[in-house]
């Protein structure tokens, strides 16, 4: 398998590993998550009790001592996650669920439903937790915390996050 664009955060038996949709070209150049500014990522897991204090992008390695991980769908990087083709998503889908079942995390966490909807070919799925696991992890479809969703806010990701742990 060719490296990706953006390296996985993942280790065997996380509690959580959270799935973007695929990394923004910031995070991609910069070599680290959910690097674009106004990306509510690092915040909302804070406030949800995930970290011990705000990370910063540059400290996503650290997550696993917490438990927790990084991947996404689709490794290519782009302006928007409208760029992916459905392709893309599905093929994206079928390798999350082989990285999941290898490193065995408990809870999968897929940020944006439409992603799930069209990589899992779920077209009628709604936020929450999903009645299948994916590799054996309990799957939960959350709000993506793109500055892009602004519909959701910060307070709003940080209690619906919260609802992931194991």
């Amino acid at each position: 398998m060719p490296e990706k664009p953006l390296p996985d955060v993942i280790a065997p038996d996380l509690d959580v590993l959270f799935c973007g949709i695929n990394p923004s070209l910031m995070s991609a150049e910069r070599g680290h998550h959910f690097a674009r500014p106004g990306n509510r990522f690092w915040p909302a897991i804070h406030l949800a009790g995930f970290t011990p204090r705000l990370f910063t992008p540059d400290e996503d390695r650290q997550l696993p001592e917490h438990g927790l991980g990084i991947t996404n769908v689709v490794a290519r990087p782009t302006r928007t996650a409208a760029e992916l083709s459905r392709e893309e998503l599905r093929e994206g889908a079928a390798a999350l669920a082989e990285l999941v079942a290898e490193y065995r995390p408990r809870v999968l966490a897929v940020l944006g439903i439409t992603a799930w909807r069209t990589g899992f070919d779920r077209p009628t799925a709604v936020t929450g937790l999903q009645p299948e696991r994916i590799g054996g992890a309990a799957t939960w479809v959350v709000p993506n915390p793109s500055g892009l969703n602004a519909h959701v806010q910060l307070p709003d990701l940080a209690r619906i996050y919260r609802e992931l742990r194991p």
